[in-house]
């Protein structure tokens, strides 16, 4: 429960340096590190990784459709070799900076006062 309570009280921008620490973490132990050690792309230990990974994602950003079509790639052997994690985070990054700038921008267009002038 305290990390629930950790993770309200961050910003956007401290979820986001998270998410993308998370996901090349994990994207450069599949590639790196788990074709050492374990049966590579078959290994269960890469699938319950995939699994977490996904519901912290999740838990930190918010559902996006990114995660959904990059899970299941993870999964299928071979091409769990691209950094499908990194992309997905930095993709919903990109929309989410378009998303802020446009409503900063929205903010700043918006007249103080109705036009009156305009109403006779």
């Amino acid at each position: 429960m305290q990390v629930v309570n950790a993770l309200d009280g961050m910003s956007s921008r401290s979820r986001f340096r998270a998410a993308i620490i998370l996901a090349v973490a994990t994207d450069a132990l599949q590639i790196l590190v788990f074709p050492l050690f374990a049966e590579g792309a078959l290994s269960p230990a890469d699938d319950v990784l995939d699994v977490a990974v996904a519901a912290v994602l999740v838990r930190l950003l918010g559902w996006h459709w990114e995660f959904l079509p990059t899970f299941f790639a993870e999964l299928v052997p071979g091409v769990d070799l691209v950094p499908f994690w990194t992309l997905a985070v930095l993709n919903v990054y990109r929309k989410w900076k378009q998303i802020t700038v446009a409503t900063a921008e929205v903010r700043q267009q918006r007249p103080a006062l109705p036009n009156s002038q305009s109403s006779s």
